[in-house]
């Protein structure tokens, strides 16, 4: 190597200029998000083993997913696809919010991730009522003879009559692997829509108190956006499996 390559290397990594052309903080964001992915696809992957281990034993999701608000009405997964569109949506608001922070119109930014924000707050809301319901079950009864077993004041206590799930049992298969996988999977997505939304609030907040204006730069609103983007990805994969398959 010769020096004048010698001197340019160490003029890289002497501090004050990234290799890589991007901040420390979008890396770094990389580097979580990457390990992030992991963790989602060993759950997908270990879902997908199970389902294909039981195949024929395996609850049917269209026929599990079929409520939807205010209507009595089975849609199956319509309320799951509304939820979908909805994350989908809210990314695109995040594009337009970073697209904003690029030229620095910060009026423009706060709309965009107002929009972003309302966009996850449904879709966790959403997430509830389908945890609600999946819970609690049909008001028809269960579609399995489930037996679920209990401890009340020191007593065993048998119920014949479950309807729902937990971690237990359910009634929409005897495989009670089925509810532990959704309590697990949408849970862990749920949980990070919403550090997601808590994220943003903070962001926005930055934004209009004019922090970033400060600065001179939007960095942490791409950053966040890169959070979100990310989530909203991760959900497609989760739909899919989970709810499509």
């Amino acid at each position: 190597m010769s020096n004048q390559a010698t001197l340019q290397l160490r003029k890289d990594w002497d501090g004050g200029v990234s290799p890589l052309g991007v901040s420390y903080g979008k890396l770094f964001m990389w580097f979580f998000l990457v390990s992030d992915a992991l963790t989602f696809s060993s759950l997908l992957c270990a879902y997908g083993f199970m389902r294909h281990k039981f195949t024929g034993q395996w609850a049917e999701p269209n026929k599990v997913f079929t409520h939807f608000p205010f209507t009595e009405a089975s849609l199956p997964l319509a309320y799951v696809g509304f939820m979908t569109f909805d994350l989908i949506m809210s990314s695109v608001t995040m594009v337009l919010a970073v697209e904003a922070g690029h030229r620095k119109s910060r009026k423009e930014v706060i709309m965009w991730l107002f929009f972003t924000i309302i966009g996850g707050l449904i879709f966790v809301g959403s997430q509830c009522w389908e945890w609600y319901h999946f819970i609690t079950g049909p008001e028809s009864g269960p579609y399995h003879d489930v037996t679920r077993r209990f401890i009340m004041n020191g007593k065993e206590v048998i119920d014949t009559h479950f309807s729902g799930a937990n971690l237990l049992a359910n009634s929409y298969t005897l495989l009670p692997t089925f509810g532990d996988f959704f309590f697990c999977i949408t849970g862990f997505h749920g949980f990070h829509v919403f550090s997601g939304v808590i994220i943003n609030i903070i962001i926005l907040s930055m934004v209009a108190l004019g922090i970033m204006d400060k600065k001179g730069h939007y960095e942490m609103v791409e950053k966040a956006g890169l959070y979100w983007h990310f989530v909203d990805l991760v959900w497609v994969f989760v739909f899919t499996f989970f709810y499509l398959l």
